[in-house]
């Protein structure tokens, strides 16, 4: 419907926006001519607009260093996963105080070794929907089954002393169908080990918040950002529109 509403705005000879109605119209030469902060009445045409399809208008921004860049596609997120299952689960970080680890190999030809480590509260595991849990070498197919079933998902791969997230081009936590994203640049990733004081609480919510707090992630926001080119005979003016 956006798009469409779009399209006939190019195709009036005119579009009027109608904010500050006690004012009068200003010429956009004008307004170039300005310095901001000011506030103007404008009577203009919509030249053009970008990005053409409306799913591409959604970028992640860091509220922090105001960076906006775009979302990671499917592959570029499989190529991190396949790339963090080469050196092999460390078999010394299986089944710590607060989470249990199981292995399983895949009945593929690869035959693959995944590991998933299963936090848990009051030594016990949650129900699956209560739960959170960190996985190694699986595929993004393989993840996204898991999403369907348990809480939270945590992509980690194997160092010597603790289990580590993965480079933040790639989500540091899945829950639904919802990936989470933190900023490279203001992010200082902490231990793996940190989650366990969420596991200590007396009613683990495993917040995307809370997660990212205690493991250091800066978190990135989705936002919908559109550039409009406005023309008057005057000259032209380029104005975005970000929202979260």
């Amino acid at each position: 419907d956006l798009e469409l509403h779009l399209q006939r705005c190019q195709q009036l000879p005119v579009t009027v926006l109608t904010d500050h109605q006690d004012l009068s119209n200003t010429e956009l030469k004008t307004i170039l001519d300005s310095t901001a902060p000011r506030q103007y009445r404008i009577r203009v045409k919509l030249r053009t607009y970008k990005p053409q399809k409306l799913y591409q208008s959604i970028k992640l921004h860091c509220s922090k260093c105001n960076i906006v860049q775009e979302v990671p596609d499917g592959d570029d997120f499989d190529s991190i996963l396949q790339d963090s299952a080469a050196p092999a689960s460390n078999p010394e970080l299986h089944s710590m105080s607060w989470y249990d680890s199981v292995v399983w190999t895949t009945q593929d030809q690869k035959q693959r070794k995944i590991t998933i480590h299963f936090v848990k509260h009051d030594e016990m595991l949650q129900q699956p929907e209560d739960t959170l849990l960190m996985i190694e070498g699986g595929t993004l197919k393989e993840i996204w089954k898991l999403t369907k079933r348990f809480k939270c998902v945590i992509p980690v791969r194997s160092t010597e002393d603790d289990l580590a997230l993965l480079d933040l081009s790639a989500p540091f936590l899945l829950q639904g169908n919802i990936k989470y994203y933190g900023c490279k640049q203001c992010s200082t990733p902490k231990p793996i080990k940190c989650l366990s004081s969420i596991a200590a609480e007396q009613r683990p919510s495993w917040e995307p918040t809370e997660i990212a707090q205690v493991l250091g992630i800066e978190p990135l926001q989705y936002v919908f950002l559109m550039k409009f080119t406005l023309v008057d005979g005057t000259g032209a003016l380029n104005a975005y529109l970000l929202d979260y």
